[in-house]
């Protein structure tokens, strides 16, 4: 095993408002550590919110402004150029969004801060649900997985958000996960390096909306990329494809096993799961070879 050298400066603080055994926190503070104390945060109302806490009693050491659920992109776009207006250039500015603000509510501004190529860095830290109001469904939620406002299961699949920034074109957009955290940590870091708009998806598997026992959130992450539910990938100006893990080696029946929202699931229905995620799998596959083809 190789030592993973971590920065441990404190930049989310103890004592935040977090659940036991939150991935959010855990995830976000490798992110904060990365980023460094030059960076300036954009945190809608999400439950990241609640974990940085409100003004002047912040969790996080960095100035954080608070916008509402779907301006985060715009919120940032605007901080950027007063930043710039005033020769800060070198100051990062984040936005710690959850999915309802990414693939939903704040998905107008997100595309057009893309469009606009930006220069932003974008966290989508993806729990898959509106899990601060109830775990009600978003469009980040999978298919058949039960929430508040879907009992009977979700019937539609999962938006793939980091392809959809890829047809934008913009410099960099990822997905990663803190059960893979040298992975993660790269990608903040390969991230943080560039200019223009860069997203990257963290998957935040929720203690209590997935319905996982308190230590089983970063298994249910590992048992996510291992079966193709979250595969890691990264994809540069919208062109180049790249796969961060070698393969999906686990069935998607033991992901399904650790969580709550799936309880109950027919085997037709987990059949269909499995040949979903191969499909998809089988299509991310082509993408990074036919970029390999053409390079």
């Amino acid at each position: 095993m190789r030592k993973l050298e971590l920065n441990e400066e404190a930049m989310l603080c103890s004592g935040h408002a977090a659940c036991p055994g939150c991935v959010e926190a855990l995830s976000v503070r490798h992110v904060l550590a990365t980023m460094g104390p030059d960076t300036m945060a954009v945190i809608p109302p999400s439950c990241m919110a609640i974990i940085a806490g409100p003004q002047p009693f912040s969790s996080l050491k960095i100035p954080v402004y608070q916008p509402t659920l779907e301006a985060s992109a715009a919120a940032a776009s605007g901080l950027r150029r007063a930043l710039d207006a005033r020769g800060k250039r070198d100051t990062h500015v984040i936005v710690l969004a959850g999915d309802g603000g990414t693939y939903d509510i704040g998905f107008q501004c997100l595309s057009s801060a893309a469009e606009r190529n930006e220069n932003i860095l974008y966290f989508c830290l993806d729990n898959e649900g509106y899990m601060n109001t109830g775990a009600q469904k978003s469009s980040s939620t999978p298919h058949y997985a039960t929430t508040g406002s879907t009992p009977d299961g979700k019937l539609t699949r999962k938006k793939n958000l980091i392809d959809i920034m890829a047809a934008h074109q913009v410099p960099y957009a990822a997905t990663a996960s803190a059960s893979y955290l040298p992975d993660l940590i790269r990608k903040v870091e390969k991230a943080k390096a560039m200019r223009g708009f860069r997203i990257i998806t963290i998957l935040i598997p929720c203690i209590d909306g997935w319905g996982l026992s308190d230590d089983a959130g970063l298994r249910a992450g590992r048992y996510a990329v291992e079966t193709g539910a979250f595969p890691l990938y990264e994809v540069e100006d919208g062109t180049r494809y790249t796969i961060n893990q070698p393969s999906c080696t686990r069935p998607v029946s033991e992901y399904l096993a650790l969580q709550r929202r799936y309880r109950g699931l027919s085997a037709e229905r987990t059949t269909a799961l499995q040949a979903e995620l191969e499909a998809g799998w089988a299509r991310l596959q082509r993408m990074a070879a036919l970029d390999a083809a053409t390079a």
